[in-house]
């Protein structure tokens, strides 16, 4: 019967933690720094859309890892919990940076601005008084988000080509289905609406980047697939 609920919730095939595994991995905790996961001081909960099909949402949970004030690298989880599984990688910039980049590489980013003043990018259980500051940087940000483990389809391992993740729009192809947006506000307590009523004055880009959310201009979405190519020839010394 276990195994039967595993494979239904998705969780990847494979025998129980061994002891001995166990043990290394308590040792490790206690002798080992973990240093880079240790930076991790932000939880941040919102959605993000395929880009390829955006009827496909899901409730996503960055940790985030400041790396400077103009660039954030997050671990996408699908949940906070203990059986929460690693999704993909979202990289964020500001949009000084971002303006920086290259067209055909501006393409694969998403803007944030609607995402925190609708209320659906939230800090569980951080005041709004204390995240605003952060809010208002972010509002002014763009992302690169790749999912690499699709578990909202029932994906038990990471297969696959990694997939460009879209973040919601005041538009009615990737506005997020109302059903996730009050579960998520029931898991936490805290409305959504009321939310958004809070960040009249948070302020996007003074001018939105139009490469980014480039479906919105072109209508197309961009996608990874894999292909057969031709090795690249190594030169063997003797």
């Amino acid at each position: 019967m276990a195994s039967t609920n595993a494979e239904k919730n998705g969780v990847p095939p494979g025998k129980p933690v061994s002891l001995g595994s166990q043990m290394l991995d308590k040792g490790a905790q206690m002798l080992q720094s973990l240093t880079p996961i240790k930076q991790m001081s932000q939880h941040a909960c919102t959605f993000a859309l395929y880009s390829q099909d955006m009827s496909r949402q899901i409730e996503t949970h960055h940790f985030v890892t400041r790396i400077n004030q103009d660039f954030l690298q997050c671990a996408v989880y699908d949940s906070d919990d203990s059986s929460g599984r690693l999704i993909g990688v979202e990289y964020i910039v500001s949009d000084r940076i971002f303006d920086t980049l290259p067209p055909d590489e501006q393409k694969l980013w998403h803007s944030h601005a609607y995402e925190i003043q609708s209320g659906l990018f939230v800090h569980p259980r951080v005041p709004e008084t204390v995240a605003m500051p952060e809010l208002e940087n972010l509002a002014k940000s763009y992302g690169k988000f790749w999912c690499t483990w699709q578990t909202d389809r029932g994906d038990k391992l990471p297969i696959g080509p990694p997939s460009l993740m879209m973040s919601p729009q005041d538009d009615i192809q990737c506005m997020v289905k109302p059903e996730l947006v009050k579960k998520r506000d029931d898991k936490y307590n805290i409305s959504t609406n009321a939310i958004c009523g809070s960040r009249t004055e948070v302020m996007g880009p003074g001018r939105l980047n139009p490469m980014a959310d480039y479906w919105r201009e072109h209508n197309k979405c961009l996608a990874v697939d894999v292909e057969n190519t031709e090795m690249k020839k190594v030169t063997v010394f003797p």
